[in-house]
């Protein structure tokens, strides 16, 4: 099955500063995010159910973008990203997060990344 890359988009309340820490620091993803995650230098790891899976941060703009490349990923041209920007008329903050998935799998895909973009809401505050 090809591997194809979407996008999803949410405004918030916040900040780009407070959804970039929610974004790279451990403590935050973990309450959001994953089960739990650890991080030393670079590399992230994240723990769903008890399994891990590791993925290194490898380019990012501090309160606008954070990019990670999974360890396991089927292709190496992926990558998670998340970016972060004023949205001029209403002023909340647009977080945009672009992954991929199977060609067949892309609306599944979208109703988790809606799951998890909806606690990291209720996380923030808004």
């Amino acid at each position: 099955m090809d591997r194809v890359k979407f996008k999803i988009e949410e405004l918030y309340k916040a900040s780009p500063a407070m959804l970039y820490q929610f974004i790279t620091d451990p403590a935050c993803l973990g309450r959001w995010f994953s089960d739990e995650a650890d991080v030393e230098g670079d590399r992230y790891v994240f723990t769903w159910n008890g399994a891990d899976e590791v993925a290194t941060f490898v380019d990012g703009d501090e309160d606008s973008r954070a990019r990670f490349v999974w360890e396991e990923a089927e292709e190496p041209t992926e990558y998670l990203e998340f970016k972060m920007y004023r949205a001029g008329v209403t002023d909340q903050t647009v977080l945009e997060v672009i992954d991929f998935c199977d060609g067949d799998e892309v609306a599944d895909s979208k109703k988790l990344w809606e799951s998890q973009l909806k606690i990291l809401r209720q996380e923030i505050g808004g």
